[in-house]
């Protein structure tokens, strides 16, 4: 949909990819390059397949936006929490297909999706931000609630721990893990199966399901916009 965000229309899929330079970075781009693809998606009735680069499925949002100003921050991380509610609302099942690396917002559309297929390999999972000097913000914590157990919400969010591909999924960042030459593969074959839900019937109940998590999501994003995004050095 633009040049960091490609979508590449199938028979009963989309295959929605994000290349944004080495660490696959989240910027206003990439956000809107997501919107987009998400929105022809919906309307051409297609489950969703996103999926990365090798190696690294998404390291975060773009540090040089982050880093510019307590403004630039808070607008990105505002924009990102309102695609992440986007996902966790949207009408189509969402795929991830993990490609490696997923840390912070990476690992945050990992916890907004549908299904998550990891790759197995030394790779990193997980929220950085308290490690980095991040103060979580309220989105981030109300996203990691609807998907994470209390166990493992305290380890990711508040201790900042970061997870190899197999650990991932008792935290529950990804669904299952298999090796690089059968990502691809796996996520088309779930797609496949996914295609054969009732579409309305899908869309009604994850809004049921998810509805409290929602309208905690909704809430959250307000008190961030209300607030600062703290960054600590």
């Amino acid at each position: 949909m633009n040049e960091f965000v490609t979508y590449k229309s199938e028979e009963n899929y989309a295959i929605i990819t994000i290349n944004n330079g080495k660490a696959n970075a989240i910027s206003h781009e990439v956000v809107d390059g997501l919107n987009d693809s998400l929105d022809k998606a919906e309307k051409e009735n297609k489950v969703v397949i996103l999926s990365g680069q090798t190696g690294i499925f998404s390291a975060g949002f773009d540090l040089k936006v982050m880093t510019k100003s307590p403004e630039s921050a808070k607008e990105l991380v505002t924009k990102g929490s309102k695609l992440s509610l986007k996902m966790l609302s949207f009408s189509q099942p969402i795929i991830v297909a993990c490609s490696g690396h997923a840390i912070a917002k990476g690992a945050f559309l990992l916890l907004s999706s549908d299904y998550r297929i990891g790759v197995e390999g030394d790779f990193k999972i997980g929220l950085n931000e308290v490690m980095i000097g991040m103060t979580m913000h309220n989105a981030g914590i109300a996203i990691a609630k609807a998907r994470l157990s209390e166990v493992y919400l305290n380890r990711s969010v508040n201790n900042a721990e970061i997870y190899n591909p197999k650990q991932a999924i008792d935290a529950g960042f990804l669904d299952m893990v298999v090796s690089e030459s059968h990502l691809l593969p796996t996520a088309i074959k779930v797609a496949g199966m996914f295609s054969k839900l009732n579409k309305k019937a899908h869309a009604e109940t994850k809004l049921k399901v998810r509805k409290q998590h929602l309208e905690n999501l909704e809430k959250a994003i307000e008190l961030d916009l209300a607030g600062d995004i703290s960054i600590n050095t």
